[in-house]
């Protein structure tokens, strides 16, 4: 059994922050699958689904982004899963925006669910890092984080996130060594899965 974990923030006003691009590839991730549980416990979103005849737990926790390892600490307990087998996907200041990484262990750069998921449970969990590209100017950070995507973003984010869900179970057995050879023009006119009932402010 694995934990797909998205961060993010709850409620309308953080709905389409880039702060909340983990809670859109879990919604997205959800969105094509035809069969799934969901239930609220542990001050999360939990849904329970079969990917690739694997159980999979995917989690939005609604700690706010910085008690997020609150929730995820007392989900892994409960479904016995180890710190290696969970997936943190997260907004990365530090990665230009269309990119994606996976990193297992390390640090935080200053990521505060990042720091608040270390505290609570073993680092060896798996960093999906999904970039939003820096501002340029420290003074810029928070605005840019807590801020919307743009309209010319908006119709990337689309791509993006259909990438990851079509390539999800690759990610979650090959971790570090998935190769990830992504590039937006190379998918922009791949039809995967649809995401209409849940972005749909970004068709």
């Amino acid at each position: 059994m694995q934990l797909i974990v998205g961060l993010g923030n709850p409620g309308k006003k953080y709905q389409y922050t880039r702060h909340n691009i983990g809670y859109m590839a879990i919604e997205n991730i959800i969105s094509a699958q035809e069969n799934y549980k969901i239930k609220n416990k542990f001050n999360s979103v939990i849904y329970e689904a079969v990917l690739d005849k694997n159980r999979i737990i995917l989690v939005k926790p609604e700690t706010y982004m910085n008690n997020s390892g609150d929730a995820v600490s007392q989900i892994a307990n409960f479904y016995k899963i180890d710190s290696k087998d969970i997936f943190v996907l997260h907004d990365e200041l530090d990665i230009p925006f269309g990119k994606i990484r996976i990193k297992s262990g390390g640090g935080n750069a200053g990521h505060n669910g990042l720091k608040s998921i270390s505290n609570k449970i073993d680092n060896s969990y798996v960093r999906v890092r999904l970039g939003i590209g820096h501002p340029g100017k420290k003074e810029k950070v928070s605005g840019h984080v807590m801020g919307n995507f743009t309209g010319s973003e908006k119709d990337k984010l689309n791509q993006i996130l259909n990438y990851l869900t079509n390539n999800i179970n690759e990610i979650l057995n090959k971790k570090e060594s998935f190769s990830i050879n992504f590039e937006l023009a190379e998918v922009q006119n791949q039809k995967i899965n649809p995401l209409g009932k849940i972005l749909g402010l970004f068709k």
